[in-house]
């Protein structure tokens, strides 16, 4: 679907068709041609109006930047509501207002690459692990450069968090593109070009953001906090690295994908799982999903498991094994391995054990800032190394993090994970599972399966290794391409669960997605139906039941609040949800394919309902990659901003 755009009435004619007395243009940048119009004094009295007086300039990278806009008029959380913007210099003629701030207005002709103030892309990150809270920036954020480079616009909006309960983090991010919205004709780039982008909990949001534009749902919400109303929060494309979504599955569907590789099952837990697994096949087959030739796929029973046959499971067994026949195709032997994503964060160039690799999210700025100590140890400040250190951890000149979030590179609880020059991952616990530190999750310790390291001379002696426990894969040289015996065998092998039953739902409430769905006070709350339904007759039943009767402060039920979360339910023809929001034309979608955070089917089904519903979908899974910015080949960033480029060329 196109997005389209609503019309912002009177706000928009105003912004659009004002001017600002005595603006006068100033070659700051060596631009040369003359100012736009500016809006008019009328309309400079609009809460919602950016000041154009109030810019800072960043001489080395050449942009022009404000932070702390308040982007609705009751915002819940005033420190998180506000967003900063970073804009090429090109797209400004700017007056020098003798302060260090200068008064921009649209230069109408100036150039970054093939853009200009008209067609440049914007941006929106969705820096929201676990769906925490994203801080909104109070400085220049040198990270944003990459994409000013480039000619895009960078909105970088805060929101609150799961703290604040569903769904107030895709809320304010909503508010937030309505805000930009508002001040088209003074802002420069195409406000129908805006893309958002994350990972994990952020891949996550991005994706809500991408199916759920405009939706009717989100309206109360919007209006609780003053949104801008009469404008569209619609997305163009959305970029999702590890999604953690389709929640109102989740669960189940991690059951029927790595459910059998569980070997700590009471029998009534193994019981819950299997019952589980079906579920989410009898879900799955209600959806009518289809492939690229228009067959339904469908799950049906076999002798082998809970629902291991039919369409569909030959359908993600080939995504597997096309994985794999891309992973052979991309990489050059003799091949040394490099896990990215077992460790946690993973680093950027980090050295840490256990987690290196680039891309790896959230690595520190610059990494070796002097202290860098965070409020009470928590999240060292900028440029400090060891971030996200435990609470009383300082940074550190050399970014010791001390204190009770794991150590950048490790599962486990360190009490020195030591971060290094640049970013370097800590040393916490060996291949701990990523986001630990942040999705407040139980693990389990799920020993098994292949460990590959050092350096494979050819393909075939890389697929012995994989066969060391048996055989499993086969290997055709002459086509270098690969086929498996079954998704138990590749999941027994490479992604094993790392979650305790009750993935997403645990069956004790400790769970990130529990207090997302929680009442906004921080706790946790149960909210999968489908568990429920499993465990009536159990000690849990009580509990689930009661939960799912909450209503938010503004009467939503937790069932409606779980839709606005479930791009699916947007997607899905099934749904009754379905065709009621304006979905984003453009999707890209990556995951790393041994990562035991999320099921495969994940991201799967999510790329399939696009597909049906005529979306332009970008998708691969990573052979070897685990929860993390995974990449064929390339940098996360550059192939993000490719890809953006070729969907508004």
């Amino acid at each position: 679907m196109r997005m389209r755009l609503v019309p912002a009435g009177a706000l928009a004619c105003a912004l659009a068709c004002g001017s600002l007395v005595g603006c006068q243009a100033v070659t700051v940048d060596n631009q040369a041609a003359p100012a736009a119009e500016q809006p008019s004094a009328d309309a400079a009295s609009l809460w919602n109006q950016v000041d154009m007086s109030a810019w800072h300039f960043n001489a080395d990278h050449n942009v022009y930047w404000q932070t702390g806009i308040a982007y609705c008029q009751n915002p819940a959380d005033a420190s998180a509501e506000t967003l900063g913007l970073f804009v090429p210099a090109a797209y400004f003629q700017a007056t020098d207002n003798g302060d260090g701030t200068y008064t921009c207005a649209l230069n109408e002709t100036g150039a970054v690459g093939d853009f200009t103030a008209a067609t440049a892309p914007i941006v929106l990150p969705v820096e929201t692990p676990g769906y925490m809270a994203m801080a909104a920036p109070t400085d220049y954020v040198e990270s944003t450069a990459t994409y000013t480079d480039a000619g895009f616009v960078y909105v970088y909006a805060g929101c609150r968090g799961r703290e604040a309960g569903a769904p107030a983090g895709v809320t304010d991010l909503k508010a937030a593109i309505r805000y930009v919205r508002s001040n088209e004709g003074a802002l420069p780039g195409a406000m129908d070009r805006i893309f958002s982008f994350g990972m994990s909990g952020g891949g996550a949001q991005s994706a809500v953001l991408g199916a759920s534009g405009d939706s009717a749902l989100y309206d109360p919400y919007l209006q609780a906090i003053g949104a801008v109303e009469g404008v569209s929060d619609a997305v163009n494309g959305a970029m999702c690295w590890c999604p953690v979504t389709s929640l109102d599955t989740a669960s189940e569907a991690y059951e029927w994908n790595l459910g059998s590789t569980r070997t700590d099952l009471s029998d009534e837990d193994q019981a819950i799982s299997d019952d589980m697994a079906e579920q989410f096949a009898l879900s799955l087959n209600a959806l009518g999903l289809k492939d690229e030739n228009g067959n339904v796929l469908t799950l049906e029973k076999s002798d082998e498991g809970v629902y291991q046959s039919g369409s569909y499971y030959e359908y993600l067994k080939k995504v597997i094994e096309q994985s794999l026949d891309n992973f052979l195709a991309d990489t050059t032997f003799p091949y040394t391995v490099q896990e990215k994503g077992k460790g946690g964060f993973g680093t950027f160039d980090g050295n840490g054990p256990d987690g290196d690799g680039p891309d790896g999210a959230f690595p520190g700025p610059d990494g070796n800032g002097p202290d860098g100590d965070g409020p009470d140890g928590n999240f060292p400040g900028p440029d400090g190394d060891g971030d996200f250190g435990g609470p009383n951890g300082q940074g550190g000149k050399d970014g010791q993090g001390k204190g009770d979030l794991p150590a950048i590179d490790g599962e486990k609880p360190t009490r020195d994970g030591r971060g290094g020059p640049n970013g370097a991952g800590g040393n916490g616990g060996a291949e701990g599972e990523d986001f630990a530190a942040m999705d407040n999750i139980a693990r389990v310790d799920n020993a098994g399966g292949i460990t590959l390291s050092g350096t494979y001379d050819t393909p075939q002696d890389y697929i012995d290794a994989l066969n060391a426990d048996g055989t499993w894969v086969t290997y055709d040289a002459k086509t270098n391409t690969a086929t498996i015996t079954s998704i138990a065998d590749f999941t027994n092998a490479l992604k094993r669960a790392s979650k305790t039953l009750g993935a997403f739902d645990a069956l004790d409430e400790s769970q990130g997605e529990n207090v997302l769905f929680g009442d906004g006070d921080g706790e946790g709350d149960h909210f999968d139906a489908l568990m429920a339904g499993v465990l009536e007759g159990t000690e849990y039943a009580d509990a689930y039941a009661q939960d799912l009767t909450r209503t938010d402060a503004l009467g939503t039920s937790v069932a409606t609040r779980l839709n606005m979360y479930s791009p699916l339910y947007y997607l899905a023809s099934n749904s009754e949800g379905y065709h009621t929001s304006e979905v984003a034309k453009f999707w890209r979608i990556r995951t790393g394919i041994n990562q035991g955070d999320t099921a495969l089917t994940t991201e799967v089904n999510l790329a399939l309902a696009l597909e049906n519903d005529g979306a332009d979908v970008d998708f691969a899974t990573v052979w070897g990659q685990g929860h993390v910015k995974a990449e064929r080949t390339g940098d996360s960033d550059e192939n993000f901003i490719a890809w953006v480029k070729e969907c508004v060329q």
